[in-house]
């Protein structure tokens, strides 16, 4: 008959609308939500439902995306730096109720991320850029640092020092300097307030650092105006990776549109490396030479430092009012879940009565 969706300005209004039955489907991106309030009425007699079910498709590139275009972030031991002030194991614990896994890769959660050194078939994309690109690229790729879950690892802190140290960046008068002498400062550009929580102690590793940084929440129009003339330091986004790669790549990663305005390549990525890696990947013939060719983009990508990775989930968190019917297995790449084209409205549990609430006595106390 009809589709209905709805839209919500703020998470927290929106749960609150699910509860009230304003609408029936709910995906939860919040584990602090999903661990703490889905406790209502209507989940404890049964009229709301709760699923956690598999995400075989790839997860994607979320993470605080740096702008080389600015002059902060113009060498990548800087933004090396910002990757080791970053605790995520203390951020996962104690924010997101150990729900996530941490993103190494754009290409999380599926085939085409690289692992280990370069096999002869990598070597032979990769050989062409030696002396161009790090020579990490032709050795295990690069994996964010594992913290102490203290949310100040001490040891992760004075390398990310020694790195900005050896990038020209160093303490003055308590604070730390760029190569010109002008003050190193970060803005992170945020549309969502749930992620508010996320940055503090971020930022709070980062004034270690001597690096004066701060938080700018704006409304979702002007964070997209701003994203899409590249006017900010720091932004998060998630691309959402293909189970088969094509040319969409270019959008996020290629030199051609590294100056388009309103662009994907949020960081400014100009690598030739890059480049050459997406056309291979565009011509790929079958699912051997796509693995390869994305194993090796992904090998350059990431020795670029050009985002501080955030975390994933190889799950979908689902609630839904009691008036629905799934397969019992959802195809493996299905769109999300497979709502709502594989899902159906069953009149049945439709029909069901609601539980009758308990009558007051009269002293008004129920019975």
């Amino acid at each position: 008959d009809a589709v209905r969706y709805e839209f919500y300005r703020d998470r927290d209004v929106a749960f609150e609308g699910f509860t009230g039955r304003n609408y029936l489907y709910r995906e939860e991106f919040t584990a602090r939500i999903w661990n703490t309030r889905y406790d209502f009425p209507a989940i404890k007699d049964g009229r709301v439902k709760q699923e956690l079910l598999p995400d075989d498709t790839p997860s994607g590139a979320q993470g605080w995306f740096l702008n080389t275009r600015r002059a902060q972030f113009k060498d990548p031991r800087v933004r090396e730096a910002m990757i080791q002030a970053f605790d995520f194991e203390w951020t996962n614990k104690t924010i997101m109720y150990g729900a996530y896994a941490r993103t190494v890769s754009p290409f999380q959660n599926s085939d085409l991320m690289a692992e280990g050194p370069p096999p002869a078939e990598e070597l032979k994309l990769l050989e062409p850029f030696r002396g161009q690109v790090p020579d990490e690229v032709f050795g295990a790729p690069f994996l964010p640092p594992v913290t102490d879950g203290s949310g100040q690892d001490r040891t992760l802190l004075r390398k990310a020092s020694q790195l900005l140290q050896d990038a020209g960046c160093v303490i003055k008068d308590g604070k730390r300097r760029l190569p010109n002498g002008d003050a190193f400062r970060v803005e992170f550009l945020l549309e969502e307030p749930a992620f508010q929580a996320h940055h503090a102690p971020y930022i709070k590793n980062l004034g270690v650092l001597g690096i004066d940084a701060s938080l700018r929440l704006v409304d979702p129009v002007q964070f997209r105006a701003r994203v899409d003339d590249f006017d900010f330091d720091v932004a998060i986004q998630r691309f959402s990776m293909s189970s088969t790669p094509g040319d969409a790549m270019r959008t996020f990663f290629s030199s051609q549109v590294a100056d388009v305005k309103g662009s994907q390549n949020l960081s400014g990525i100009k690598n030739p490396a890059i480049d050459a890696m997406i056309e291979r990947i565009i011509a790929a013939d079958n699912r051997d030479e796509l693995r390869i060719a994305c194993r090796a983009f992904d090998r350059v990508f990431r020795a670029g430092r050009y985002w501080v990775p955030q975390w994933y989930s190889a799950s979908h968190r689902i609630a839904y009012w009691d008036v629905f019917a799934h397969p019992p297995n959802i195809p493996r790449y299905a769109t999300g879940v497979g709502a709502p084209d594989l899902w159906w409205f069953d009149e049945a549990k439709a029909k069901k009565p609601e539980p009758s609430k308990p009558e007051p006595s009269k002293s008004g106390q129920a019975k």
